[in-house]
C-alpha cells in the first residue's frame, strides 16, 4: 500500500527543530467543487450535476475498491453497498458457485478461516529473505556466472533494505523521544487538550521543553492539538513502529493466517467475506470520496451518485503481494465491476506478471482500471511503481488510468508535495490534499495522498459510465484525459526527501500525459458527444 511521507518532518534531528504548519483546513468535498465559481480547484462536480445531469436517466455500475477493507455498515456508505443477491448470507455456502462462500459484499484474499492478515512485509523484505536462502554460501567470488544478475540484484536489495530498517528505527527513536518529552509537557500543563496559549504560558525547565513549546505554539495556530497529537505524532510513532516490527523484519511472516501456498500463483480459491478486515479506514476513506451516498443528507457526497461499491480486500498494512492483486482483479471483472480502484503501489514486485495478465483480462472485459501513482515524490518513468505499464499492449494500457495528487489552490503549489510523476506513465492529477472523507465507526477523516485522488477519478468514471453506459472503458480513460482543466503554468516541489532539499520548478505539462487536472463537467459534455456519435452509428 502507500506509504504516506506525512511523518518525514516530525522525525528529522530528533525533532529538534520547528514542524512544519498543517495543511490548511479546506471544505468538506472541496474536490467537488468549481475553480471558477468556488475559487478552489476541485474537477467541478456539482456544477455537474446543477447543469448537466439534472433529469437524466442513469444505469447502477459497480466499482470495485481493491484495497485495505471497507466498512460495509457505515452510515455514509451502507446503502450504496453492492450486495451479491445470488448469495444467502451467512449459510457458509458459495449459492452463486464462484468459489467464494459468502461473498455478500466482496471477498477479502488477505484472510482465512482463524482471522485476517493485519501487517505485513515489504516486498523487498520478502524477496531478500528469499534469496537470502538462495544465495547463503555465495560470494562475488564463486558465484556462478549463470547466477550474476540475480546475485547483483540480491545485494542491492540487502543494502535498501538494511538502509531502510535503519532509517526506521532511527526514526522511531527521534519521535519516541519526542513523545515522551511532549506527554510529560502536557502533564505539567494539566490539561487533556492544551491550547497555543497554554504552550504560550508554559514555563520550560530544560532546552527540550523549549523545543516542544516552539513547536507546538506554531503547530496550535493552525489546529488543535488533540488533532496534531492523533495524526501526525501517535501516527507517526504507529508508522515507524510498524516498519521496523513487521514491514521490514526478515522474521516476520504472517502468511499463515491466511492458509494458501503463496507461492502458487495459480491457486484462486481462499480468502474470507470479511471485506472489512481489521483495519478499515483506508479503503472506507476511498470508499466514501468515490460514492458516499449523496441523498442521506449527512456525512459527505461522493463523486458518483448510482454506483455500488464492492469490497475487495487485497492490500495489508504492508505491500500488497502479486497473487492477492492479480485474484483481486479477476474476481472483481468476474462478478460485475466496471470500474476498479486500486489505491496502493510498491517498489519492487515479486511475479509482474500474473498482475499483467489481470489487467489485460480486465482490459478484454471492458473493465477500466484507476490506479493511484504513489506518495514518493519520485519520477515514476525512472524509477518503478508497482503495478505499472511499462511492458504491457497498447489495448491494456487504454483501459488503465494512473492519477498524480493535486492541491487545492492553482498556484506553484498545485502539485502536492508527495505526489509521484510521470510525463509517461500518469495519466492525469485530481485533488488528493485535505480530503475528508469516511472513516470506520461511521465517522470521517482528512487524509493525504494519491490514495485519495484515484478514487475521484474512479468515482468520475463511475459517474460517466452510469450516465453514458454505451461506452467502453477505453473511451471513458480518452474522455477524462481530453477533458482536464490544462494547467499553463509551473509548479515547485522537492527534488528529493531530505529536508532542505533543492525546490524545482518545472511546467506542469512535464508531470503527466495530460497535463491538466480531471475535470467532471468538461468529462460529461464530451461523454455526451462521444455517446451520440455511438448512437448513430
Amino acid at each position: 500500500m502507500n506509504k504516506s511521507r506525512i511523518f518525514s518532518a516530525l522525525v528529522s534531528a530528533a525533532l529538534l527543530s520547528a514542524v512544519p504548519a498543517l495543511v490548511h483546513a479546506q471544505k468538506a468535498n472541496w474536490q467537488n467543487l468549481d475553480l471558477k465559481s468556488d475559487s478552489t480547484f476541485g474537477i467541478s462536480t456539482e456544477k455537474a450535476y446543477k447543469e448537466l445531469l439534472k433529469g437524466k436517466k442513469s444505469v447502477k455500475v459497480i466499482v470495485a475498491v481493491n484495497d485495505g477493507g471497507v466498512e460495509a455498515t457505515h452510515e455514509d456508505l451502507k446503502r450504496i453497498m453492492w450486495v451479491n443477491k445470488k448469495e444467502i448470507a451467512g449459510n457458509g455456502k458459495d449459492d452463486d458457485k464462484n468459489g467464494y462462500a459468502d461473498d455478500i459484499n466482496g471477498w477479502n484474499f488477505i484472510g482465512g478461516p482463524k482471522g485476517s492478515v493485519n501487517f505485513e512485509t515489504l516486498e523487498l523484505t520478502r524477496l531478500v529473505r528469499r534469496d537470502m536462502a538462495r544465495f547463503a554460501n555465495t560470494t562475488d567470488a564463486n558465484v556462478a556466472e549463470k547466477d550474476k544478475k540475480d546475485w547483483e540484484a540480491f545485494k542491492a536489495a540487502r543494502t535498501d533494505l538494511e538502509k531502510q530498517l535503519g532509517e526506521a528505527k532511527a526514526n522511531l527513536a527521534g519521535i519516541s523521544g519526542f513523545k515522551n518529552a511532549l506527554d510529560a509537557v502536557v502533564k505539567k500543563i494539566g490539561k487533556e487538550n492544551p491550547t497555543a496559549e497554554d504552550f504560550k504560558n508554559f514555563k520550560p525547565s530544560t532546552p527540550i521543553e523549549g523545543r516542544i513549546q516552539s513547536v507546538l505554539v506554531k503547530q496550535l495556530e493552525e489546529g488543535s492539538f488533540k488533532d496534531f497529537y492523533e495524526d501526525q505524532i501517535k501516527e507517526g510513532f504507529d508508522y515507524y513502529t510498524r516498519q521496523a516490527e513487521y514491514n521490514l523484519n526478515l522474521d516476520y511472516n504472517p502468511r499463515d493466517i491466511v492458509g494458501d501456498n503463496p507461492d502458487d500463483v495459480n491457486e484462486k480459491f481462499y480468502g474470507n467475506n470479511d471485506v472489512a478486515g481489521p483495519d478499515a479506514m483506508h479503503g472506507s476513506h476511498v470508499a466514501g470520496i468515490i460514492a458516499a451516498d449523496r441523498t442521506n443528507k449527512i456525512g459527505i457526497w461522493g463523486v458518483a451518485d448510482n454506483v455500488a461499491i464492492m469490497g475487495v480486500r487485497c492490500t495489508p498494512n504492508g505491500d500488497e503481494r502479486d497473487k492477492d492483486v492479480a485474484n483481486g482483479i479477476r474476481y472483481a471483472v468476474d462478478n460485475g465491476a466496471k470500474v476498479i480502484n486500486m489505491s496502493f503501489g510498491k517498489a519492487y514486485s515479486w511475479n509482474k506478471a500474473i498482475v499483467n495478465e489481470a489487467m489485460k483480462y480486465a482490459a478484454s472485459k471492458d473493465v477500466l482500471i484507476v490506479q493511484a501513482a504513489g506518495n514518493e515524490n519520485k519520477d515514476i518513468d525512472v524509477e518503478n511503481n508497482y503495478p505499472n505499464h511499462k511492458d504491457l499492449d497498447e489495448k491494456t494500457i487504454a483501459s488503465w488510468i494512473t492519477v498524480g495528487a493535486s492541491g487545492p489552490t492553482d498556484d506553484e503549489t498545485l502539485k502536492a508535495s508527495f505526489s509521484n510523476f510521470g510525463k509517461t506513465q500518469v495519466d492525469v492529477f485530481a485533488p488528493g490534499v485535505h480530503i475528508y472523507s469516511t472513516v470506520p465507526g461511521s465517522k470521517y477523516k482528512n487524509l493525504d495522498g494519491t490514495s485519495m485522488a484515484s478514487p475521484v477519478v474512479a468515482g468520475l468514471a463511475g459517474l460517466i459510465r452510469s450516465y453514458y453506459p454505451k461506452l467502453t472503458a477505453a473511451q471513458v480513460k480518452e474522455i477524462i484525459v481530453k477533458s482536464v482543466t490544462k494547467v499553463n503554468h509551473n509548479v515547485s516541489y522537492a527534488k528529493g526527501d531530505e529536508p532542505g532539499a533543492e525546490q524545482v520548478s518545472v511546467p506542469f505539462s512535464d508531470l503527466c500525459i495530460s497535463g491538466g487536472i480531471v475535470n467532471a463537467y468538461n468529462a460529461l459534455k464530451l461523454a455526451a458527444t462521444y455517446s451520440g456519435k455511438a448512437t448513430a452509428k
